[in-house]
């Protein structure tokens, strides 16, 4: 990503929550993923019909922690975060005949942790494939980025994510502040193509639908933190920079 497109890309996140970047991923990049990510052992999989629809925690696997570390991706989240951010939850998303499922609005609420902790401002507590979940202060949730990266084409008929621009400005929203963004406010979709990546602050109002033609929509999770948590509650993966990773 060249520096002039940083400015761009800031005020367009700041703006409206999300951002669409192109061609960040080369094809044999994405091919060696898709090959590690088959291979993936089936205890990290939700599975339907005997296909795969989503691994949570993808930051166990050291080829998605040096994707995560890697320039491609650094370059895109550095510049929002700083330097000394680093990838907290990795989580794969796949759309396929067997699993054509659908999401309703909802904001990205929760962060993963090692062990609850019982602190002020935190809560309330779940756990996801086993791991302590905990809604966090509005305040954390404004410094975390997730990058979204497409290992195939998503258009409007494979299930593509649906935004509500500017929504992410609001805090955390009741049911009928969503109710009310979804009335006065036009959807987005968001159609990216394999290789690109889309940008998203957690706050913002997203969705999605079910594919009118399913097949594969394989897409990467990134969630990025700027900074460590209070009271001796710790991330669940903290992935640093890896500077000796290959290249990605």
């Amino acid at each position: 990503m060249t520096l002039p497109m940083t400015k761009t890309l800031d005020g367009q996140l700041a703006r409206d929550g999300y951002a669409i970047v192109p061609t960040v991923l080369g094809g044999a990049d994405i091919d060696a993923l898709i090959t590690v990510l088959s291979s993936t052992g089936a205890a990290k999989a939700t599975r339907s019909g005997g296909e795969t629809y989503a691994i949570r925690n993808l930051l166990d696997v050291p080829t998605i922690r040096a994707l995560a570390a890697s320039p491609a991706v650094r370059g895109l989240v550095e510049p929002l975060l700083g330097f000394n951010c680093f990838a907290v939850r990795g989580i794969l998303f796949d759309k396929t005949p067997a699993a054509n499922w659908r999401v309703p609005w909802h904001q990205d609420l929760t962060i993963a942790v090692q062990a609850r902790r019982d602190i002020q401002g935190y809560g309330p507590w779940s756990r996801k494939a086993g791991v302590p979940h905990v809604q966090p202060p509005v305040a954390v949730l404004q410094r975390m980025l997730t990058v979204r990266l497409h290992l195939d084409d998503c258009d409007a008929t494979n299930g593509p994510l649906l935004v509500l621009p500017n929504s992410h400005h609001d805090g955390c929203l009741s049911r009928d502040a969503v109710r009310r963004w979804r009335a006065d406010t036009t959807a987005v979709t968001c159609e990216v193509s394999r290789g690109w990546a889309l940008l998203m602050r957690p706050l913002l109002l997203h969705a999605s639908g079910p594919a009118s033609r399913p097949g594969h929509r394989r897409v990467v999770h990134l969630e990025f933190a700027a900074d460590p948590l209070p009271g001796g509650l710790e991330w669940h993966r903290a992935a640093t920079v890896e500077r000796e990773a290959p290249s990605l």
